[in-house]
């Protein structure tokens, strides 16, 4: 049970955060870390990718609680989140990758 509320949690974070997509970009993501130019995530698609990447993992938890009742069910959603992670990883790492390329330095 602990592992479901977990999932239902972070599914709703990754709600959150689709919600407040314009103003988390202007109030955090777009700012300098230090020496760090902003990145990836403070473009629209980037945090849209972001936000993508929690809701896969509050996905992925969900199915892991699910499958101790729901064997099938719980194990298809696990691999679901899974695999969107593993997706959204790529393409979070490719986005990151060509913003710094465009950097100027």
């Amino acid at each position: 049970m602990p592992a479901i509320l977990l999932g239902v949690v972070l599914l709703g974070l990754g709600v959150a955060m689709e919600l407040n997509r314009d103003r988390l970009i202007r109030q955090v993501t777009s700012r300098s870390l230090g020496s760090l130019a902003p990145g990836y995530a403070a473009t629209g698609a980037g945090i849209r990718v972001y936000t993508g990447l929690v809701v896969s993992i509050g996905v992925t938890v969900l199915g892991a609680g699910l499958a101790g009742s729901y064997r099938t069910l719980g194990g298809a959603i696990l691999l679901a989140g899974v695999a969107a992670f593993l997706v959204l990883s790529v393409v979070a790492l490719v986005g990151e990758t060509q913003t710094f390329r465009k950097l100027k330095r």
